[in-house]
């Protein structure tokens, strides 16, 4: 299949898998959807995870997730990639999810394993991929999780998805060797396939290694740094690409809580309401908010509020120090 509107070049980079914007009754917010979707414009990024597992897809109602991806297609306007997640328990139910995803106006379908699949043998599970993939009425992204997922996909199944020519992208976030030496040499076979890391604690490994870009779960706010470590491997500047990641661990342990990731999605949404763009830090998944977690947010916001906020610092510079406009 040809997908003329989603040349290479549109898909590599810096994709963020963002966070989903609740209202208190565990409702979308389609107020700050709208200014999630304009964030991640001004950070510059290429595309959007919509409904992936920091989404929360697997956890919101069907109308919701329908809701959230109709408001995103409306407030992009075509200037990101919507990557949507339509994984389910059989090829049929994927393929209807798919179905829905591209009349709501996702452009990709990214398909993770089954959550749950009795007799999930090598055979059974390349048939369920291959009957979406060749079905499917969006061009296609793997999500590999590697042993992070139920229902695990061996090592030779991935390699034979790899190749299915309407495979546009995949995820690796499984964080093994193999695995990325898999996903090179499936590029190398097919030097169209776009391999993305959604490792956000090891960037400069993966792209170092030959991957194509980054797609993190904490890109909504270290977007900036993300293309800051890109700019500088592509510049051969190996010294600052380690000494953005560093930075971009930092503020990532601060925000989720640790290296424990104890305040995960709670300390993410947080954030992003301090920032103004989401109105609560309402999920499915009720991970704690720690007066710690809070008191290094604050921190952090202010050390790193240039790359958190990149469009603020750039009105500085225009409206000067204290806001009020330079004389000409």
């Amino acid at each position: 299949m040809s997908w003329p509107h989603l040349q290479r070049q549109r898909l590599t980079g810096i994709w963020s898998a963002t966070p989903t914007p609740f209202t208190a009754e565990l409702r979308l917010d389609i107020g700050s959807t709208k200014r999630m979707v304009e964030h991640h414009l001004r950070l510059r990024v290429k595309g959007l995870f919509l409904a992936g597992t920091c989404g929360e897809g697997p956890w919101m109602p069907e109308k919701e997730k329908r809701l959230l991806v109709q408001t995103a297609a409306s407030s992009a306007s075509g200037k990101l990639v919507l990557g949507v997640q339509v994984t389910d328990n059989s090829a049929e139910r994927v393929l209807l999810n798919i179905h829905n995803a591209k009349a709501d106006g996702a452009d990709v379908a990214i398909v993770a394993p089954p959550y749950f699949m009795l007799n999930a043998t090598p055979e059974r599970l390349l048939d369920f991929y291959r009957h979406v993939i060749r079905e499917s009425e969006l061009p296609v992204g793997i999500y590999n999780l590697g042993r992070f997922s139920s229902v695990t996909v061996p090592d030779e199944v991935m390699g034979n998805i790899l190749q299915e020519k309407n495979v546009v992208l995949s995820k690796d976030s499984s964080s093994l060797r193999s695995h990325r030496q898999l996903m090179l040499a499936a590029k190398r076979k097919r030097p169209e396939l776009v391999i993305l890391s959604g490792d956000e604690f090891d960037c400069v490994r993966y792209l170092r290694a030959g991957y194509d870009g980054l797609l993190l779960g904490g890109a909504i706010l270290t977007g900036k740094v993300a293309r800051k470590i890109s700019d500088a491997i592509a510049a051969g500047d190996m010294a600052g690409a380690r000494e953005f990641e560093l930075r971009m661990v930092e503020m990532l342990h601060v925000v989720y809580g640790g290296k424990s990731l104890a305040c995960w999605l709670s300390g993410l949404k947080w954030t992003l309401v301090r920032m103004g763009i989401f109105q609560t830090w309402n999920s499915f998944l009720h991970y704690p908010l720690t007066p710690a977690c809070k008191l290094g947010i604050s921190r952090i916001l202010k050390k790193h509020s240039n790359d958190l906020m990149p469009w603020k610092a750039d009105l500085n510079k225009v409206n000067g120090k204290n806001g009020s406009k330079r004389k000409v």
